[in-house]
């Protein structure tokens, strides 16, 4: 039987769909201007990021897929941070290979703090400034690449409340090391296949040759750090980490 989709991955469900139900809303009235379409061009896009964070009174939330090389809308807004332009709190959610000189050096320099935690979920590039108005880049039928600018504040806020579902199950980047490195001896890796495979903790115990009381200790151990409330979670969660690979 499927396991349902937990927060995270139910969050990203729900952002697709409302993304989709946005666009359709959209053409069925092409007159209402609570959604406007626009080329995935680096000047509209770039102008389109310094309206919403002018905008910006408070905060500005930014989910970043790729690399901030990548990313249509990371770019602008530290090159704003660095000139003083988003002085902004800024909360940037991303992958691992987000991690990287650029943004790390972000996170010391510019007006603002610049707070960043990590996901291994995949992450649609969406910018929200005070959960009234958003940006997201999107890839349409009969569009293409674009980017869609939500001026809806009820769209926008169900954006940022789904962005903050993510970020809640999602890790500061020190936390992200510190468990990579805690969890990736063989043992671990070896305790880590069996809870996500559903395997019980005496036949666990039998394959990788451990009693079941030091085997326990281990699922425990990994639990902990993974603040996992289930042994399904914990191997859910360490497919997400990169710990274990989804197609194993």
């Amino acid at each position: 039987m499927q396991e349902p989709a937990d927060g995270v991955e139910g969050a990203l469900l729900h952002a697709r769909a409302l993304i989709d139900l946005m666009v359709t809303l959209h053409r069925q009235t092409p007159r209402s201007d609570s959604l406007i379409i626009l080329p995935d061009d680096e000047a509209a896009v770039g102008n389109a990021v310094d309206v919403l964070l002018d905008r910006a009174r408070h905060s500005v939330n930014l989910t970043l897929p790729g690399s901030v090389e990548q990313a249509r809308f990371g770019a602008p807004v530290l090159a704003r941070r660095r000139m003083g332009g988003c002085k902004r709190d800024v909360r940037l959610l991303c992958t691992p290979r987000g991690l990287n000189a650029q943004l790390t050096r972000a996170a010391k320099r510019g007006t603002g703090r610049l707070e960043t935690r990590v996901t291994r979920s995949a992450l649609e590039e969406v910018l929200i400034a005070d959960g009234q108005f958003a940006l997201v880049r999107a890839d349409l039928q009969g569009d293409g690449d674009c980017v869609l600018v939500v001026q809806d504040p009820a769209v926008a806020r169900t954006l940022d409340l789904l962005f903050a579902g993510v970020w809640g199950g999602a890790m500061p980047p020190a936390e992200h090391v510190r468990v990579n490195q805690r969890l990736s001896s063989d043992m671990a890796r070896s305790i880590l296949d069996r809870l996500r495979d559903g395997t019980t903790d005496a036949v666990g115990a039998r394959e990788i040759e451990v009693s079941l009381r030091t085997y326990r200790r281990h699922v425990a151990d990994i639990m902990r750090e993974l603040g996992a409330n289930s042994r399904f979670q914990a191997g859910m969660r360490a497919v997400e980490l990169g710990l274990l690979s989804p197609d194993d």
